[in-house]
């Protein structure tokens, strides 16, 4: 897959988090964590804070500051309704791509 799944995340990981924040509560190592487990070895942690900022400045998550045993306050991200929104379309667009794609995959195959 290499270099082309690192081109499609580039369109979808925003979608991805803010799916991931629509079941729980998370702060950015656990979401990066959980995408590797899922397969995205190659997501950076980077990758998913810069992300996280730009959603929050957005306004697609509240944001919660949680004491931390080792080092500074946590931020622990969950999806607000204006997030829930954002996400809801992400997931009709989704529904009309892969779709689209279905269909063009078995007409190339007729």
């Amino acid at each position: 897959m290499g270099k082309q799944i690192t081109e499609m995340l580039k369109g979808t990981l925003e979608g991805i988090v803010l799916a991931i924040l629509a079941v729980r509560t998370a702060y950015g190592y656990e979401i990066t964590a959980w995408l590797r487990e899922q397969g995205f070895a190659d997501i950076a942690e980077g990758t998913v804070y810069a992300l996280l900022v730009r959603v929050e400045k957005r306004g697609l998550v509240d944001v919660e500051k949680v004491p931390s045993e080792k080092g500074p306050p946590r931020k622990v991200y969950s999806l607000n309704a204006q997030g829930r929104e954002y996400l809801d379309e992400f997931w009709r667009t989704w529904d009309f791509l892969s779709e689209r794609l279905e269909q063009l995959r078995a007409e190339g195959e007729e």
